[in-house]
This record gives structure tokens, C-alpha cells and sequence, in this order.
């Protein structure tokens, strides 16, 4: 993600476009190490419906991925604050490394990623921004309630995933480590604490989000 430093306002959204048809058409590479390489030495083979069922969670967490990287472009695009933009650019490159994980992950498992990335991409881009418009605190608030509800997302596939299934499962506890960070970065940042009718509503979007990716 481009940190958009320094840009005029045209730039900054030819930036963001950029960067959307990037995520939406490729897979970018991971910075970091593998967090499943040393589990790939002698991991016990899945059965096919196990094989179902990991790929189907995995690529649920790849479209959460996907959202996180619209939704970190959009704040950035839409605060005034460098600082700030430093902050999602930051949380956009561990994001960015979970979108490498979890898509070569499906892939591995030979199944595919969801059919419907673009229309997850505009949505999350549009309910990013429309935080942003807010105000920066209620930008890092929603940062904030975001990665506190992917870490209860995680947690639930972590009990989920085949017992046995030691390459996801690895994943997936870094991706939660990574989200439990970016929380609190967002707070320590200043950002609020959301309203009750919102972490409702922003519960009831991730539940039609992930019912509907396990799937399609």
C-alpha cells in the first residue's frame, strides 16, 4: 500500500484505484517468513473432507484480508493526519503478508479463493472511508473494534480447522498475534471506543461476510 505522502488528492485516488486493482488481481508477496514453514516438514496428509472444510475457513480469512486492505486504503486515502497514514500503511503491510499466507494456503489445498473479491473489496473500501469521514478518532476506533472482532474470528477457526491440521493453524495464530497489535495501536493512537449499535452492526456485516465466503 502506498503511504500517499505527499500526493495531491487526484494522486492519492489514482493511488488508492492502484492499489485496489493490485489486490484484487494478484497476490502480493510476503515480507515476512512463512509462518508455516516449519510445520510443512512432515505435516500428516488431510483427507478430502478435511481438505474441504480448511480450505473453505482459509478462505474466509483470505476475503478478511482482503477487506483489511480496503479498509486500511480507505483511511489512509481519507485522513489528513501523515501520522496516521503511516499507521495504516504499517497495518496494510502485515495485512498484506496474511493475503500471501491464506491465498497460497487455499491454494495448496487445492480449492479457491472467494468469487465475489471485488464486491468485498467495494464494500469494505466504502465503510473504511465513510469511518474516516468521521473524524481520525473514530477512524482508529473502528481500526480498533475491527481487529478485536478478526481476533475472535480467529480464535473460533483456530477451534474449527482439523485438529491435524498443523500448516493452518500456524497461520492463522500469527494473523491473530498481528490483529491483536494493530488493536492496540489504534488505541494507544487515541482512537474511541464504538458505540454499542455499531460493533453490533459491524458483527452482523463480518457474520453475512464470512457465511457467505465460506461457500462462494
Amino acid at each position: 500500500m502506498n503511504t500517499l505522502r505527499n500526493l495531491s488528492p487526484a494522486d492519492r485516488w489514482i493511488s488508492a484505484l492502484q492499489a485496489a486493482a493490485t489486490v484484487i488481481s494478484s497476490t502480493p508477496q510476503s515480507q515476512r517468513p512463512d509462518p508455516a514453514a516449519a510445520q510443512r516438514a512432515g505435516a500428516p496428509e488431510l483427507d478430502a473432507a478435511d481438505k474441504r472444510r480448511a480450505a473453505a475457513l482459509m478462505r474466509v480469512n483470505h476475503v478478511g484480508e482482503i477487506c483489511a486492505q480496503a479498509l486500511y486504503e480507505a483511511q489512509a486515502l481519507a485522513t489528513e493526519n501523515e501520522g496516521l497514514r503511516g499507521v495504516f500503511a504499517q497495518a496494510a503491510a502485515e495485512e498484506s503478508d496474511h493475503l500471501a499466507w491464506t491465498r497460497g494456503r487455499v491454494k495448496e489445498l487445492g480449492d479457491r479463493v472467494s468469487l465475489l473479491v471485488p464486491l468485498w473489496y467495494a464494500g469494505a473500501f466504502a465503510i473504511g472511508f465513510g469511518a474516516s469521514a468521521l473524524g481520525d478518532r473514530v477512524s482508529l476506533g473502528f481500526m480498533a473494534e475491527t481487529e478485536r472482532q478478526v481476533e475472535e474470528h480467529l480464535l473460533s477457526h483456530l477451534d474449527r480447522l482439523p485438529a491435524h491440521d498443523s500448516i493452518s493453524r500456524a497461520i492463522v495464530e500469527q494473523m491473530k498475534t498481528d490483529e491483536i497489535g494493530h488493536a492496540q495501536t489504534a488505541m494507544t493512537r487515541g482512537g474511541m471506543q464504538m458505540p454499542r449499535p455499531a460493533r453490533w452492526a459491524m458483527k452482523l456485516a463480518a457474520r453475512v461476510m464470512t457465511s457467505t465466503a465460506y461457500y462462494i
